[in-house]
């Protein structure tokens, strides 16, 4: 794909952003050119770099459509990648407004975030080197959304919008991972006070550092590392839920702890 696809599609999709709208899926958008995940990674940091021009400050990377029921709920079958700005974060317990946050078709998932305390840099980065470079663990609510029409995404579509990327809170809780079975640690979603999801850590690739170590792996292809000090998202341990104006949304992972988020106009 040429420089000039790459634009023109970053931007769209970052304008899409600032404008609380969505546009068609990609290949829709263009149906004579061949799309590759390198080229959607490329349109990603497109608008990364926009962003970063209007201030906004990168603290960490995410995955996303790590487990099976994820994947079969939005039909895309392979690990999409993404990174999270200060923008992005919410403290625990925040009521968030759509409407400042643009989002546009959010979708509320459970998920393990690991805070880093030195470098990693792939490729070769295993799942006990994650473990090792991890200075806590703590329970966090993404808030996935989409800038494509109808959540109608492809691989293609998620990697090149910023691996679905809306907003995210952790929990107050800070925990050593090496003093939890991440893998076993079970997971319970309540929505406006009814269980709405469960799930596990194994549910992420077996394991959420495994997961991590994917990450760190498949962006040092791009020679882009993994940096002391920022927040890396592992993948959802359940299927998502759409959220709205009004909904509350709490969460706890066994052995780790609570958060907690909700939502108006």
């Amino acid at each position: 794909m040429s420089d000039n696809h790459i634009a023109e599609f970053g931007e769209q999709l970052y304008q899409a952003l600032r404008q609380r709208k969505t546009i068609k899926p990609l290949v829709e958008n263009h149906e004579r050119v061949l799309f590759s995940i390198d080229d959607a990674y490329q349109m990603s940091l497109y608008a990364l770099a926009k962003r970063e021009q209007d201030g906004e400050v990168v603290i960490g990377k995410k995955i996303g459509v790590t487990s099976k029921a994820v994947q079969e709920m939005l039909n895309v079958h392979q690990p999409d990648f993404g990174f999270l700005t200060d923008t992005m974060h919410y403290e625990d317990g925040a009521q968030v407004s759509l409407a400042q946050a643009k989002l546009i078709q959010p979708r509320a998932e459970g998920e393990i975030a690991f805070c880093l305390k030195q470098d990693l840099i792939g490729p070769g980065v295993t799942a006990e080197q994650v473990i090792e470079a991890t200075e806590w663990v703590a329970p966090c609510f993404e808030i996935v959304d989409s800038r494509i029409e109808n959540w109608r995404i492809s691989i293609i579509d998620t990697i090149a919008d910023n691996a679905s990327c809306g907003v995210f809170v952790i929990g107050e809780s800070r925990v050593d991972p090496n003093t939890i079975d991440l893998a076993q640690a079970q997971m319970k979603v309540h929505h406006n006070g009814k269980l709405a999801a469960q799930g596990q850590g194994s549910a992420v690739q077996g394991h959420p550092a495994q997961a991590v170590a994917w990450l760190a792996n498949t962006l040092g292809e791009y020679g882009i590392p993994f940096k002391k000090g920022e927040i890396i998202l592992s993948g959802a341990l359940a299927p998502l839920i759409d959220a709205h104006p009004g909904d509350h949304f709490e969460m706890e992972i066994e052995g780790l702890g609570k958060a907690s988020i909700s939502f108006v106009a």
